[in-house]
């Protein structure tokens, strides 16, 4: 993934006998002890196939499309793909990416409001039709360099527009001129999309949302379009309670403005839904300081009984590594610390983690209650799998963290009977059993 790189032979690694995720992180640490002490990443994968299972049995009528930005692992895509999840690729790294573990194009879809020229034509070249667009020039650049193209229309939301202080997608009232041009430059429209994001809390939100939706195929409707498509966005936290929440109500709505009868085929783009739970980051305390209350700006390397300390820790990774997604607004939770002699009773105390670069920007996490820690203790950092990188890793890949890939005999077992096999589907990887 972007701010992690693979093994290059995607060696899975089969967990039997009781073997779990914390045993597998417990023997890398006691290799890393023995060797340099470098950061690394356990994935999970049947929390992948777990996800998959939770959303077809919640929201069965929706497809999903996985935003490849949100987590790029080779591994992923595989699996996903094996699902029979579509994409949703923002750049030619990622079409490549997709198409090359055999994704049909028609699964696919472009997105980005302001496409480079030579990425709609490497678009049409490799067949990728699916393009999503929300302006007139943009449109006037398909038109010219991708005539098959099947325009998604973005439609901008309030949700959206208040979380992000930006507006993207178009507004209802410039759908039409939108449109008339499409007719007018004969470019086929065929849908809708838009985003609410995880965070809103607004239950109305998907209702403005859907009925601009249905007004803007009525629209095109009366304009000769017969569009097929709805993509309710990528606003699904990844908890099975937020699942459930905005199904219940998304689904009543759904059957009002686009029931089956429609022939629209509902689609959604949840990313951080099907991979945060799937990585697991280990990372070493390479340095430490006591800051003292009363005197904050000054810095001591021995306490005194009499001193409250805070303790500020430094990592051997960053937000310029593994936590990217920090710059990118994302909330990183308080790790856990793997600490063989760690009592129940250990006093904790305020504490702040920041990565090894010593840039202002590179604090991970502002301030947590940790039990005092010694250089060379490791961190354990859940939920990981959507790092937030919008554009390349900026480490090479010899400075990223290695990712080890396992699954227990039950996930594997369940992957097989959902018609997943390595010989067939997965062909890019290799079953092992662990420790050997």
């Amino acid at each position: 993934m972007k701010g992690f790189v693979d093994a290059p032979n995607y060696f899975i690694e089969l967990l039997e006998g009781g073997t779990t995720l914390d045993n597998v992180i417990d023997n890398h640490v006691y290799e890393q002890n023995l060797a340099e002490k470098n950061a690394f990443v356990v994935a999970e994968l049947g929390a992948l196939m777990r996800q998959h299972v939770l959303w077809k049995t919640t929201v069965p009528l929706v497809r999903p499309f996985y935003p490849v930005s949100c987590n790029s692992s080779p591994v992923v895509i595989e699996v996903l793909s094996a699902l029979g999840v579509g994409f949703v690729c923002a750049n030619k790294a990622e079409t490549t990416l997709v198409l090359n573990h055999d994704v049909p194009p028609e699964n696919i879809i472009l997105s980005g409001v302001c496409k480079q020229l030579s990425l709609i034509k490497h678009a049409a070249k490799t067949g990728i039709n699916y393009l999503v667009c929300e302006n007139e020039a943009e449109l006037r650049k398909i038109a010219r360099a991708h005539p098959e193209a099947k325009l998604l229309l973005q439609v901008s939301t309030d949700a959206q527009v208040e979380e992000a202080s930006v507006t993207i997608g178009c507004s209802l009232k410039s759908c039409r001129h939108l449109l008339e041009m499409a007719k007018q430059l004969s470019v086929n429209v065929v849908g809708v999309t838009f985003q609410v994001p995880a965070s809103c809390r607004d239950a109305q939100a998907y209702t403005h949302a859907l009925s601009d939706a249905r007004c803007i195929f009525d629209m095109a409707k009366e304009l000769g379009f017969d569009m097929k498509i709805l993509d309710i966005g990528g606003g699904f936290s990844g908890s099975e309670f937020q699942l459930k929440q905005v199904n219940s109500i998304v689904r009543p709505l759904l059957e009002a403005y686009f029931p089956s009868a429609s022939g629209v085929s509902v689609i959604a783009e949840p990313g951080n839904f099907f991979v945060f739970s799937s990585f697991t980051l280990a990372v070493n305390v390479i340095g430490k300081k006591a800051v003292y209350r009363d005197l904050h700006s000054s810095t001591h390397d021995e306490l005194t009984p009499d001193d409250e300390p805070e303790f500020v820790y430094y990592m051997n990774d960053g937000v310029y590594g593994s936590f990217m997604g920090k710059l990118f607004g994302n909330v990183i939770t308080t790790p856990s610390v793997h600490k063989l002699s760690l009592t129940l009773d250990e006093p904790v105390f305020s504490s702040s983690l920041w990565g090894p670069s010593c840039d202002p920007l590179d604090q991970v996490v502002e301030h947590c209650l940790l039990p005092e820690l010694a250089v060379g203790d490791w961190l354990i950092f859940s939920n990981m799998g959507a790092s937030g990188q919008e554009g390349p890793a900026t480490l090479s890949d010899t400075d990223q963290p290695p990712v080890y890939y396992t699954i227990s005999t039950d996930d594997w077992f369940e992957m097989q009977e959902a018609g997943i096999s390595l010989d067939d589907t997965m062909k890019n990887l290799s079953l092992v059993q662990y420790g050997l």
